[in-house]
């Protein structure tokens, strides 16, 4: 009998757990995304087509009533995972502030004795100082300082004014095109992360020099604002660097997907395709 109660408790607990698992498992999949790189070439306006008129006819003499339809069971299930997603989503900024934190402190430690060694050979290939800092916008506008490495000249820009990166760029210093190439130059800005100005994941920041001139030039680009920048994203992953405004269109489109699918799934599979990124070097200028 002892033997038959233990047998029924373990059923039930498996039971248990078995539908929370399945509860979880369908909201993340309701949750979670898959960004393709192909669905930046739909259409992303949103209609603004009212939506049609209902007619409701009123029916005369007494009406009887009736068990619930399966369609009105329906609508009350998906208003229940609904809610359960809507949850989800909300704990989303807090999973995520989490991980920014948790994975900047770790990439810190692990890459300090690559990055001490990128600094020394920085002073001794070059003139100025090791790391860079220039003026980006982040989310709502706001405007910070993000770290880099050096990898071009003192006052690069000093005749030729705000320019975007090309390919086989003058202004590198001799070992400038290795730490692009490896985007290594990117890794101070993990103390960017900490700071709560940037996040690992989310649009690229962009200058206020240029913003001002992407804001007149293309439709919705404010809309990228609403998140906060990253060091990594969906545009980086699978665009280029940019160099005329026709990338910088592109790249707008692939961020306004990212803000539209955003969640634990699509950032875990940018993760994933910036790993690539890092060991193969796509896309660096």
């Amino acid at each position: 009998m002892r033997r038959l109660k233990k047998s029924a408790r373990r059923f039930l607990i498996i039971s248990c757990i078995v539908w929370l698992c399945a509860i979880l498992a369908s909201t993340a999949w309701a949750t979670f995304s898959f960004i393709k790189a192909q669905d930046v070439s739909t259409d992303m306006k949103t209609h603004q087509n009212s939506p049609p008129k209902i007619n409701i006819l009123s029916h005369q003499g007494k009406t009887r009533s009736r068990a619930p339809e399966p369609t009105t069971m329906a609508l009350f299930g998906s208003g229940l995972l609904g809610m359960i997603v809507n949850f989800v989503r909300k704990a989303y900024d807090r999973v995520k502030r989490t991980f920014d934190i948790v994975a900047s402190i770790m990439a810190l430690i692990i890459s300090f004795p690559l990055c001490l060694l990128i600094a020394v050979l920085i002073k001794l290939t070059s003139r100025g100082p090791v790391f860079f800092k220039q003026a980006r916008v982040g989310k709502d506008g706001h405007v910070f300082e993000m770290y880099k490495f050096r990898t071009m000249r003192v006052d690069a820009e000093k005749e030729t004014g705000p320019v975007w990166a090309t390919q086989d760029d003058h202004r590198l210093i001799p070992i400038g095109p290795f730490i692009r190439k490896s985007h290594i130059d990117e890794f101070p800005q993990f103390i960017n992360v900490l700071k709560g100005e940037m996040s690992i994941i989310g649009p690229r920041p962009e200058r206020p020099f240029f913003v001002a001139k992407l804001v007149q030039e293309i439709p919705d680009y404010t809309k990228r604002l609403s998140v906060k920048p990253g060091i990594t994203g969906l545009a980086q992953v699978w665009h280029k660097y940019d160099e005329t405004i026709e990338d910088v269109k592109k790249k707008v489109k692939y961020d306004l997907l990212y803000i539209r699918k955003v969640c634990l799934w699509t950032d875990l599979m940018i993760m994933l395709r910036t790993i690539r990124v890092v060991f193969t070097g796509e896309g660096a200028r």
